[in-house]
């Protein structure tokens, strides 16, 4: 028989109360019984807010997904909110994805916010995270919540809380609500719902948020966006709800969709993960296109905040295009248009994360525009939107897939970024040229720049202690050379020190804190490591570049530097 810590049998034995129903108790019994190396996995400790809000595995216990977890979540949120607007009635809003019990789930969230003199406005159905965060503003809501596991696998569910300027929660909200939510009993929740303040939405709001997308995303004349052929996927998530209707407002014709992943599902059963930075999740998409020889196909995440875009290449092959790398062309076309509209006063920024390619700052800054980084997570560049409102946000993207067209939603932005891509890639075809030759043409200009990411998994409660020992090895035993390049510079944000070791000299790190390590070396490679705030995994950011004479040099160049990343690879351990 597995033994269980005294502190775990604790917690096990304070959900075998009455405060718990008798379905938890029943599966909490079994589960002891034949299930015990589980069970303490999930009571070994809370579940916590990572990067993007709450994520984990749905099940009974502390470090589970369930209706007590999020209920006292919401319970924490309720005072929370009642301390900071005394005066106010106070109103948030609820959205959900396709998920197993997202809906049920969002009900309880919703019951408990009601129990406390709350007005919830309850989406009818699943909707986009983008458009709940769009929903916060437009309702004037105090607060939102997206019950949401982006692309993690189906067994995930999680809980994101919005602020009223439409952006995630981030300091000095989030420190001051997860102490309230700490510092509850289970006992403490409301669950009892008043029904009369609970408001079910949908189209009136669906409408302002397409609209709004297609406003801010249309650039391009109707006769190009006719000659454009797309396929598009919602991998079985929430993005079927409004990007075809955004791509038909927004005037394109040759819209094609994958049926067999149209149907929303929780189980996402045509993909082994439903994450579009995969190319095998866009397979179907992709076969599709090659019938239809489409121009482009773009595939979003269960929660469509994320976008996979796949365009053809110099020999006319479809090929997956990665965050950094999709984020460039749609950073620089957005640069177009303000310069071509006169908008370029100097009064405006383009934000992106320490993780994400250098060459987006080196893209912006060539265009005269102020650039602001910040940690992983699109909360940090919505903060910048708040932190700046003397200065016009353009847009901004990080490496995971995401991009945000103005501030009109104050998260990533899956729908209005699909039209950008479709625009992208319209206008240039109407100009004889493509998507993918406007990446390579910023490569010659700006330099070839190639990254690479390794990311491992460790999951339950070892592999949450593996992975720090792993952050604890690289602080106190900091790489002085990598693959031969002496490293020049180390970043640690969990410190906030940066040391030159070529004037050895240290400086303050003005960005909030955050459990991350980033090399610089002689030759000019970046090396981050980070482990996940949403997932049991550890990721290395790999960045190398070299300069670029011409697009016919680019194959052979982009295979050296992908030597150049083997190399580092090797020289890590990480291969």
């Amino acid at each position: 028989m597995i033994y269980i810590e005294p502190k775990i049998l604790e917690r096990i034995n304070t959900w075998l109360t009455p405060t718990f129903d008798q379905e938890t108790q029943d599966k909490i019994k079994d589960s002891i019984a034949f299930q015990p190396k589980e069970i303490q996995d999930a009571f070994y400790k809370d579940l916590e807010f990572g990067t993007g809000g709450m994520r984990g595995v749905m099940g009974v216990g502390t470090n589970r997904i369930n209706k007590y977890t999020l209920g006292r979540n919401t319970q924490g949120l309720s005072n929370y909110l009642h301390e900071q607007f005394p005066n106010e009635k106070l109103k948030v809003v609820i959205a959900y994805d396709c998920r197993h019990n997202s809906k049920s789930l969002a009900k309880v969230v919703a019951d408990v916010f009601s129990a406390n003199n709350i007005e919830v406005y309850l989406f009818e159905d699943l909707r986009t995270t983008p458009e709940l965060s769009f929903s916060v503003k437009h309702l004037d809501c105090h607060c939102g919540i997206v019950l949401t596991a982006s692309h993690n696998p189906p067994e995930y569910n999680g809980y994101k809380v919005y602020w009223q300027d439409g952006g995630q929660l981030v300091p000095p909200q989030d420190a001051e609500i997860i102490k309230e939510i700490n510092s509850l009993d289970y006992s403490e929740i409301k669950f009892e719902a008043n029904e009369n303040l609970i408001n079910y939405i949908g189209k009136e709001v669906d409408d302002a948020f397409i609209n709004a997308s297609v406003k801010n995303g249309n650039f391009t004349n109707k006769e190009a966006k006719e000659d454009l052929t797309m396929v598009f996927t919602s991998l079985h998530g929430t993005s079927i709800t409004t990007v075809p209707e955004t791509l038909k407002r927004a005037g394109y014709k040759n819209v094609h969709l994958v049926k067999e992943q149209e149907v929303p599902n929780g189980d996402f059963p045509t993909v082994k993960s439903p994450n579009p930075e995969e190319p095998e999740a866009l397979k179907m998409a992709t076969e599709l296109a090659e019938t239809l020889n489409a121009d482009i196909v773009i595939g979003t995440d269960p929660d469509c905040d994320r976008l996979g875009v796949a365009v053809r290449d110099l020999d006319n092959k479809l090929v997956l295009l990665n965050g950094n790398q999709a984020m460039l062309v749609m950073t620089d076309f957005l640069l177009q248009q303000w310069r071509k509209e006169g908008k370029l006063d100097g009064n405006e920024f383009v934000g992106s994360t320490i993780v994400s390619t250098p060459m987006v700052e080196v893209l912006t800054k060539s265009y005269g525009v102020d650039y602001k980084e910040g940690l992983t997570g699109f909360k940090w560049i919505a903060k910048m939107i708040k932190d700046f409102p003397e200065l016009d946000f353009i847009g901004g993207g990080e490496e995971s897939f995401g991009f945000m067209v103005g501030d009109f939603v104050r998260d990533k932005d899956a729908v209005t970024s699909t039209l950008l891509a479709c625009e992208i890639a319209a206008q240039a075809k109407a100009e004889g040229s493509s998507f993918y030759e406007r990446l390579l043409q910023l490569y010659v200009t700006h330099g070839l720049y190639k990254e690479h990411l390794v990311s491992i998994t460790k999951k339950g409660m070892e592999g949450a202690q593996e992975i720090n020992q792993m952050m604890i090895d690289a602080r106190e035993n900091p790489l002085k050379e990598i693959n031969g390049s002496k490293v020049t510079r180390i970043e640690d944000y969990q410190l906030s020190k940066a040391k030159n070791f070529i004037t050895n000299q240290e400086e303050e790190i003005a960005i909030p804190k955050s459990n991350v390590i980033i090399y610089y070396t002689e030759d000019g490679s970046k090396i981050a490591l980070r482990p996940s705030g949403t997932e049991p995994k550890i990721k290395f950011y790999l960045s190398v570049n070299t300069p670029l004479s011409s697009v016919e040099e680019f194959s052979k160049v982009d295979a050296q530097l992908q030597q150049k990343i083997d190399a580092i690879l090797k020289d890590m351990h990480l291969n």
